[in-house]
């Protein structure tokens, strides 16, 4: 995603982060979009979001949760429940990129077929 959103015509200023980035939640909190992938569940928090943000969550964490049949939940990187007040648009997990992952998938699968000509 960062070089899609540096290309030409999109031409996003992009900062990268990880989880060992110093002074991470000033950073993430400067973004108009944030895509978030680190792996450690509900990492973003209220205070690293700025008002009006994109947030895309692409994490997906199981965490204990003795309230469900499975004894888990499944979780993004974002801490849902409290970001999504102060965003314009947020992706839930589950349902959020997973499907648009899939359908791209097909549409890839399905155009290689039509270009293999079967």
């Amino acid at each position: 995603m960062s070089i899609l959103l540096s290309r030409k015509g999109a031409d996003a200023t992009v900062t990268l982060t990880h989880s060992k980035t110093k002074n991470i939640e000033e950073t993430i909190a400067q973004a108009d979009i944030i895509i978030a992938a680190i792996g450690i569940p509900c990492f973003i928090k209220e205070n690293m979001v700025s008002e009006g943000a994109v947030v895309i969550d692409v994490g997906i964490n199981r965490v204990e949760d003795d309230t469900t049949v499975k004894g888990y939940k499944l979780v993004g990187d974002v801490d849902f429940d409290h970001v999504a007040p102060k965003c314009s648009y947020i992706t839930p997990v589950p349902g959020g990129v997973g499907p648009m992952t899939v359908v791209s998938l097909m549409k890839n699968t399905l155009l290689a077929c039509i270009m293999k000509g079967e």
